[in-house]
């Protein structure tokens, strides 16, 4: 039997990381404040949500939807079938789950789910996390009763200011728990020494990974210690670097350690990246991706850069630049200073308890 509580919300975003943690950490904590809720999971079975959302103890529904792709290819021609599949078991899925509250967070999967459950009569809030809204947002925002929005350069694409809210992107709770110290002695390195950490996604960013390559060594003859994260795509080809002070992982479980022990980061311009080393205050060197939809990384980092919170290196740029821009910056006790207390200052850090306490108010109004 249909529990009675009002407090039911379907989350609906994935494909990333970027797309999904935000969603977990709001859904935790609305289960923190709210714990008799019940939350429903919608995505694809073969995306990340799909592995990692059952193992968090959260319900899980897969729809049959994949996104068009920029360039032509045969499952292209699906698109139209797999879109009209997904609206049906998105409205099957609501009529049997009954959401007050259906919270999308981006991704293609976001579309048919939270127009199924608007449908059906819940209130919608949406949670865009790059600074140029994706498409998936600005397809929902007519449904939506509440837009979460990461930046302020995010209001000029959107078409309903009243219902704009500039809550920041949700992160994780665990993050900054740990000391630098301790952080730095799990990976096997010096406390007292300057550390570089080296992100370029789970799977890897070639040019970041062949700059640092060129560079590791001349680094580290500085006195410099690197976590360098190659990603699974890239490990075997940098795995037999052999230097003291440069831990080379094709993962990193625990990226709290990981954001704890750096003096500095390097790494890609993702949403939830921006959105922990804002809330951390680590001072970066951001160097966007050219190969995500709308070009949304590098807006990411110029609205940063724009407020002297990071330093910007076109990916074009980042063989010829890198090394001398890490040097710069190290040596600057003054620009690292200002970049961390910039990132801080424009960091949300109460975004998931904002946006969970909204969601919260929204189910006892339906």
């Amino acid at each position: 039997m249909k529990s009675s509580t009002p407090y039911r919300f379907l989350f609906a975003g994935g494909g990333t990381g970027g797309h999904l943690y935000p969603a977990i950490a709001v859904a935790d904590e609305i289960k923190r404040l709210k714990p008799e809720s019940e939350i429903l999971f919608v995505g694809t079975k073969s995306k990340i949500e799909g592995r990692v959302v059952p193992k968090l103890g959260y319900g899980f529904k897969s729809i049959w939807i994949k996104g068009f792709a920029r360039k032509f290819n045969m499952e292209n021609l699906l698109f139209p079938v797999k879109l009209l599949v997904s609206l049906v078991q998105s409205l099957f899925i609501s009529f049997r789950f009954k959401p007050r509250v259906a919270i999308g967070s981006g991704g293609y999967v976001a579309g048919p789910a939270i127009w199924g459950a608007s449908v059906l009569g819940a209130k919608v809030i949406l949670m865009e996390s790059n600074s140029y809204p994706g498409v998936t947002t600005r397809l929902l925002e007519r449904y939506a009763d509440e837009v979460n929005i990461s930046f302020e350069d995010s209001k000029k694409y959107l078409r309903r200011p009243d219902k704009i809210k500039l809550t920041g992107n949700p992160v994780r709770s665990e993050l900054g728990s740990s000391t630098k110290e301790e952080s730095k002695k799990s990976f096997g390195l010096d406390e007292n020494k300057f550390t570089i950490l080296v992100l370029g996604g789970s799977l890897g960013a070639a040019s970041i990974n062949n700059s640092v390559a060129e560079c590791v060594e001349e680094l580290e003859n500085k006195s410099l210690q690197i976590i360098w994260q190659t990603g699974k795509n890239y490990y075997h080809s940098y795995k037999n670097i052999n230097l003291d002070s440069v831990k080379i992982l094709d993962f990193i479980e625990d990226m709290n350690k990981a954001y704890s022990a750096c003096d500095l980061l390097v790494a890609r311009a993702g949403a939830t990246t921006i959105a922990e080393l804002t809330v951390l205050g680590i001072p970066s060197i951001l160097i966007p991706s050219p190969h995500v939809a709308e070009n949304h990384q590098y807006y990411n980092a110029k609205s940063l850069a724009d407020n002297n919170a990071a330093v910007l290196i076109k990916d074009s740029d980042v063989k010829s630049l890198l090394k001398d821009k890490i040097l710069e910056v190290v040596v600057d006790k003054n620009l690292l200073n200002s970049l961390s207390e910039n990132a801080k200052r424009i960091s949300k850090p109460d975004a998931a308890n904002v946006i969970a306490k909204s969601a919260i108010n929204f189910a006892m109004t339906v």
